[in-house]
């Protein structure tokens, strides 16, 4: 295949966890994968470490917590000459250990910054590149802790974004929470991936109609052993992928998760736009996916349209 034809992925926080094995199953698909990233050392040994094909991938610099990383990026893979396909939004910092908030270059709480702002911004940013695209789709990572209706979201504290409370008033110091409340580092966490699929469904409603991209979400299932908890209790990276593995039986390997991300980026059965796939809390012994359906808060269009309104002032886009 030459290669001005084969389709391009970024995938944000792709240097661990589910990002780097994503990056290696779709390059087992015959795509070549931008993996945006903080280190790019740490990227390309880990790309290396993996067996990700050199001429599969290349590193370009991200941080998804500052809002001027994200522009120069944006600046960077539009020099490099690169179409784009799929944008994989990724990368999530979680950090339940925290008494005080960390705070983004931008002034606000660091968690919500990465893992719901930084990708807000980008996704907006890149809509241009994914609309010249002949079957384009922008993919931002879900988890069942957004969900109070899910066993896997059922564990205090429920995310809760109240009116937007926090968003509204500026969201920097003191103000840590999307509800203006006391900062809670778990729940800070839940909530902005409770804004991660909203931003996906208002992505659909405002854009799929006009640009035929589609965009959806999944839960790849309880990648338990993910980097993602490397912030947590040591005991708690021990017995918690135990306990997914032996008593739920919802532990999920990094290397399918991946594969599942893949899937949804790359094969006709996920073309659906708008659609939160999941292949269930308790992994189902087929295997096979299902649009699942969303939080209470997150399939909530009025709540949808506020966050979008207010995410853009925040980011500057408005």
């Amino acid at each position: 295949m030459a290669q001005d034809q084969i389709p391009t992925a970024v995938i944000t926080g792709a240097s661990s966890g589910v990002g780097l094995y994503a990056a290696k199953a779709l390059a087992q698909k015959n795509w070549h994968v931008v993996m945006a990233c903080r280190d790019l050392a740490k990227a390309e040994g880990v790309a290396q470490a993996v067996g990700i094909p050199r001429d599969s991938y290349s590193l370009m610099q991200i941080d998804l917590g500052s809002l001027a990383s994200v522009r120069t990026f944006v600046e960077n893979f539009r020099a490099s000459g690169k179409t784009l396909d799929a944008l994989v939004c990724n990368a999530a910092i979680y950090m339940p250990l925290l008494k005080e908030p960390l705070y983004s270059p931008d002034g606000y709480e660091l968690s919500m910054a990465t893992n719901h702002l930084g990708h807000f911004l980008l996704a907006n940013l890149l809509l241009e590149d994914l609309k010249r695209a002949a079957a384009p789709r922008l993919i931002i990572l879900g988890t069942v802790t957004h969900n109070p209706d899910e066993l896997g979201g059922k564990i205090p504290p429920r995310p809760d974004l109240g009116n937007f409370e926090g968003f509204a008033a500026g969201f920097k110091t003191p103000i840590t929470m999307i509800d203006g409340k006391k900062f809670e580092p778990v729940k800070a966490y839940k909530d902005s991936k409770v804004c991660n699929v909203l931003t996906m469904r208002e992505l659909h409603r405002r854009y799929h109609d006009s640009t035929g991209i589609v965009f959806s979400s999944l839960y790849p299932g309880c990648v338990a052993d993910t980097p993602l908890f490397r912030n947590h209790y040591p005991l708690f990276q021990k017995i918690f992928p135990w306990f997914q593995k032996n008593i739920t039986g919802g532990y999920v390997s990094q290397e399918l998760s991946g594969e599942r991300v893949a899937m949804v980026v790359a094969d006709s059965e996920y073309a659906q736009s708008g659609a939160y796939w999941s292949w269930g809390n308790r992994q189902k012994k087929d295997g096979k996916s299902f649009v699942q359906k969303v939080s209470p808060q997150a399939r909530d269009d009025e709540k949808g349209e506020r966050m979008w309104e207010l995410s853009a002032q925040l980011v500057g886009l408005s």
